[in-house]
Parts: C-alpha cells; sequence; structure tokens
C-alpha cells in the first residue's frame, strides 16, 4: 500500500505559521531547529539594533518634507526596554522645542519611531509619502514629520496636542515575532491629549511587504482617517466599512 499523503503539507504552503514541520525519531529535525533558533536571532536584533534615523530623514526630505526630530524620556535602549512609562513622554528640551514652534493648528501630525522594531522604520518612508501625497490632495494641513527614537504610542497624545493637531498618527516598530522582525504599526487619535487610552485609538498593524503591504496599509490609514475627521472620533467606535456591499454603504454622520 502506498502512503497516504500528509494533509498538513498543502497548509503548510499557506502560510508562514510554523506547522507540519516534522520529526527526526522524537525531536524536531535540524533543519527546522536551526531556522527556528535564526528567527529568535533576528527578533533579538531587531529590538536591541540601534536607530539610525537619517536614512529616514533624508528621504523624507528629498521627498520634499519638514522634519523636527525630538526625544522621549528615556535616554538609551535600555532604559526604554526597562521602563516603558518613559516612552511615553517628551523629554523637558523636546517640549520646550514644540513650544517655540508656535505653528497654526493642522489637521494632522505624523510621528515616526523606531518603537520596539528598528528594522521596522525602513517601511515609514514609503508610508508617509504616499498617505501625505493622498491627504494633501483632499485639502489637509499636515504639521512637520517627527521624528522620536525610543518611543511608545502614547507619545502621540502629547506631541499631538502640543502642535494642535486634530489627528496624530504614529508608525513604529512593532515588538517583533518569530516570523516578522520588521513589522511596523501605525496608530492614531482624534482629538490627541494627554490622558487618551487605547481604546482611543485605531491600530494598523503587520506592515511590511510579507505581511499587509505599505501600500494596502495607506489605503486603510487613507479610508479610516478620512472618516476620523469627518466624524470627528476615532478607536472603538471607528470601524473600517470598506468591505460592505454597495447596497449597504459606510453611514457617516
Amino acid at each position: 500500500m502506498s502512503k497516504p499523503a500528509d494533509p498538513w503539507h498543502d497548509f503548510k504552503s499557506l502560510t508562514a505559521a510554523r506547522i507540519a514541520l516534522g520529526r527526526a525519531g522524537g525531536s524536531l529535525p535540524t533543519r527546522e531547529l536551526l531556522d527556528f533558533g535564526l528567527s529568535q536571532a533576528r527578533a533579538r536584533d531587531a529590538v536591541l539594533a540601534s536607530f539610525d534615523a537619517d536614512p529616514l530623514i533624508e528621504q523624507l526630505s528629498s521627498a520634499g518634507f519638514e522634519t523636527i526630530s525630538l526625544n522621549s524620556d528615556a535616554s538609551s535602549r535600555e532604559e526604554y526596554l526597562r521602563r516603558p512609562d518613559l516612552g511615553r513622554r517628551l523629554n523637558s528640551q523636546s517640549r520646550d522645542a514644540l513650544a517655540s514652534l508656535n505653528g497654526p493648528a493642522r489637521d494632522l501630525c505624523l510621528i515616526v519611531s523606531d518603537g520596539l522594531s528598528s528594522h521596522a522604520a525602513v517601511h515609514a518612508g514609503e508610508v508617509v509619502t504616499k498617505l501625505v501625497s493622498l491627504l494633501k490632495g483632499e485639502g489637509w494641513s499636515i504639521a512637520p514629520v517627527v521624528i522620536i527614537p525610543f518611543s511608545r504610542v502614547a507619545i502621540q497624545d502629547e506631541v499631538g496636542e502640543r502642535l494642535k493637531s486634530a489627528i496624530s498618527l504614529i508608525l513604529l516598530g512593532e515588538r517583533p515575532g518569530l516570523g516578522s522582525p520588521d513589522s511596523l504599526g501605525a496608530y492614531f487619535v482624534y482629538g490627541p491629549r494627554t490622558g487618551r487610552t487605547d481604546a482611543d485609538r485605531n491600530c494598523i498593524s503587520n506592515i511590511r511587504p510579507n505581511g499587509l503591504p505599505p501600500a494596502a496599509a495607506v489605503m486603510a490609514l487613507h479610508y479610516l482617517l478620512n472618516a476620523a475627521r469627518h466624524r470627528r472620533i476615532s478607536g472603538i467606535n471607528l470601524k473600517d466599512e470598506r468591505l460592505l456591499s454597495a447596497s449597504n454603504p459606510p453611514i457617516l454622520e
């Protein structure tokens, strides 16, 4: 009798998840064990690698963007990882720098950070340039792009409030998975101010070429930001309704 086909083989071709690994006796095959170790090393490297913002700033400047470099209250990578609270607020020098700008109110401010994956920042330039191109074509006013190493999501509240922006959007590296060391997350909040909670935010996750491609993430952000601006809300009350049928379109209040 012929050996029955392994039903897991077809599933394995459809996902990057670790399934159908096989075995060598009572253990994993050497190939799979080495691949697991390599993925762990890549995840650690993404968390611990230093953030070189110069290529991103050069990319944005070449595309015509003004940038501002600020700092959180975390002074090092080690402190940032030990003290998440310090990454949620600006240091005193950065607060003074924003206060000195005294610019007009804007519809949107954008923040870029390394977050928990310095490798993810390479995708931020494409997202920023394509998204802003769409929004400016619709009359949005955009504040200078703010670059802040060692940031957590909630720093967007203080930055958006101090820049007098209606919406604050932060792009930062997400905690790496074993197959996604370069995953970028996008979080935005309508009416940013200190004290906002995660329930007030919308998130688009896993932005990377092998996850949600940056171009697709831009379209999702474009839709959600316009809905947030029109309805003056964000968070749990704002959903991506693009998949509703034409006979049941989204209701914008």
